[in-house]
């Protein structure tokens, strides 16, 4: 199903057009109401004139998470205090969050996207949707909430952890689609396979997974664990939560809403544009919003864009898989190491559990990288030589993958503390002077 077929299947003459007519509005807009950015684009030599298509954006001048902290609360608002009807922040437990300012035209445009997503995953008026994303500032919850209304569903809203609630509602209110991290639904699969409830009496059919980077090998161990099929929703808060990107039925990467969020791919290091079809960081302009829009805001996220009309009847821009964050990469004696890597080989290894703790420390100027990961219940044992035999076979495939080997430490199956949000799974004790 397509929610608004009339975008989502635009021909790109068409999308460059609207894109154009939106930057110029939202690059005037900027101009006028926030300091910041007009005292940065005179800077660079550039007035709102000097923007006259889509093509013209890479003169503007790039916007970064510091740029949100530095101006902490609301220094790149672009609407009166009057106009802001809701705020969002980070998720981050350390420091001052970034906090977002929405007017009444940015909800309702959220809310539209976020049903361009449930669509997409053949949800509908008729379909009964747990949202198990912490609510509050963290933009998960209430994002996923406004667009199941929007399309007219019933929303149960959840918020995370209290499992066995979740779980006794899930069955009893005939949940047909579960919106949560990924971490978080696999440890839901985990307690209502230890619940005693037959799967055959829970309806659930659809998973909605973001927020956190997540593998296609945890795809598969959560569509297996849970039954159902596992669709992957994009967002983030300084652009806006879950609805900036979604995966249709082929499953082919992710479309994003680029009529609301412009996206570029460029170079981390050069801040250059790559060409077509490669690698790179990805960027967002927000094309639509009132409150705070943000131009050229750096993700940090690594990925890819795929310009060809997909299967599904979609044109809309899709998006690779997200291969890390450029600065959740670690550095570990000069290799570049991304949790997602070891993810993606426990996921592949039928002896051990999908969770595990990274611990980087520094010991007489070298590098050391453990990893602690926990071993199925069939495989655990108290033999010193089998436990050994997993620990050298582990190291072995992870080294394969990062091009460095690990340190080891298997331990108990459920172990590792379990996240009802975001999963921890990086310490860095590394001190660098």
């Amino acid at each position: 199903m397509i929610w608004n077929e009339s975008v989502e299947c635009m021909s790109r003459e068409e999308m460059h057009k609207v894109q154009s007519i939106r930057l110029k509005r939202v690059v005037e807009r900027v101009y006028h109401n926030c300091e910041p950015y007009r005292k940065r684009m005179q800077e660079a030599g550039i007035t709102p004139d000097d923007i006259q298509s889509i093509d013209d954006i890479v003169k503007l001048p790039f916007t970064s998470k510091k740029d949100l902290r530095d101006y902490y609360p609301f220094g790149l608002l672009s609407a009166p205090m009057s106009e802001i009807v809701r705020v969002h922040a980070s998720s981050g437990t350390t420091g001052k969050p970034i906090v977002v300012g929405y007017t009444r035209a940015d909800l309702a445009m959220w809310a539209e996207a976020g049903a361009r997503c449930l669509t997409a995953y053949g949800l509908g008026k008729n379909d009964v949707v747990q949202v198990s994303y912490g609510y509050g500032l963290f933009t998960g919850g209430l994002g996923a909430h406004a667009a199941v209304e929007n399309i007219g569903g019933t929303v149960i809203p959840m918020s995370s952890g209290n499992t066995e609630k979740q779980i006794m509602l899930m069955k009893d209110l005939g949940a047909k689609a579960l919106a949560a991290t990924p971490s978080y639904a696999l440890y839901l699969a985990e307690a209502m396979a230890n619940s005693g409830i037959p799967r055959d009496e829970f309806q659930l059919k659809v998973g909605i997974f973001g927020a956190e980077p997540w593998t296609e090998a945890m795809r598969k161990d959560l569509e297996a664990k849970l039954g159902i099929k596992a669709y992957d929703i994009y967002g983030l808060t300084e652009i806006s939560g879950p609805g900036v990107g979604f995966e249709c039925e082929c499953q082919n990467g992710t479309h994003l809403n680029e009529d609301l969020f412009y996206p570029e791919i460029i170079n981390p290091e050069t801040g250059e544009p790559v060409e077509p079809g490669k690698e790179g960081e990805l960027v967002f302009t927000t094309l639509t919003k009132e409150g705070m829009p943000l131009i050229r805001f750096r993700t940090r996220d690594l990925t890819r864009l795929i310009y060809e009309k997909c299967s599904c009847g979609r044109t809309l821009v899709r998006m690779g898989r997200i291969l890390g964050r450029s600065d959740d990469m670690l550095i570990i004696r000069g290799v570049n190491v991304f949790p997602s890597q070891v993810e993606a080989v426990l996921c592949e290894q039928e002896e051990f559990e999908p969770h595990f703790f990274i611990t980087v420390d520094r010991v007489n100027n070298t590098d050391t990288f453990e990893i602690q990961v926990e071993v199925k219940e069939a495989y655990y044992s108290d033999e010193i030589s089998k436990m050994l035999s997993l620990q050298k076979k582990l190291a072995h495939k992870i080294q394969s993958v990062v091009g460095i080997q690990p340190a080891i430490k298997l331990v108990e199956p459920r172990s590792i503390e379990r996240s009802q949000g975001k999963a921890k799974r990086v310490l860095d004790k590394r001190k660098f002077q």
